[in-house]
């Protein structure tokens, strides 16, 4: 059955995660406000907690490549339950997202189990307009 190419591209991101020591891989891939997709896998480290989130990956491939604005993201983990952001993730998803920025979460299949929004994982949060410029 055919999958959203969002939804393929963090279960391939998720299928590269490097993860030998808690055997828990996630892979993330966000689409920008100009349709671009980028994706990013957890890459774990042996002197904890020096490795990267998935999220992290993606925003800096997007970053990288000149993109500044995420439109949607989908976070792939494994298991029955979601697997959302991290509190530093959801930080850094703001910085390149407005609170309206739609978050699906789904497992290792594939099948969506939450669809949120920033603003409901990140209430009342900080981001650049909150700087006077």
């Amino acid at each position: 059955m055919p999958q959203d190419p969002l939804i393929d591209a963090a279960l391939a991101a998720r299928s590269m995660a490097y993860a030998p020591y808690s055997r828990f891989t996630v892979g993330t891939a966000l689409r920008t406000t100009d349709g671009a997709t980028y994706a990013g896998c957890n890459v774990e480290n042996a002197a904890y907690p020096e490795g990267t989130c998935a999220e992290a990956g993606a925003i800096a491939a997007m970053v990288l490549a000149g993109g500044r604005r995420i439109a949607e993201l989908v976070v792939a983990g494994g298991g029955s339950a979601p697997c959302a952001p991290c509190g530093g993730c959801r930080q850094k998803l703001r910085e390149f997202a407005g609170p309206e920025m739609v978050i699906h979460i789904v497992d290792a299949a594939g099948q969506t189990l939450l669809r949120t929004s920033l603003a409901e994982l990140l209430p009342h949060s900080f981001g650049p307009d909150n700087l006077a410029r």
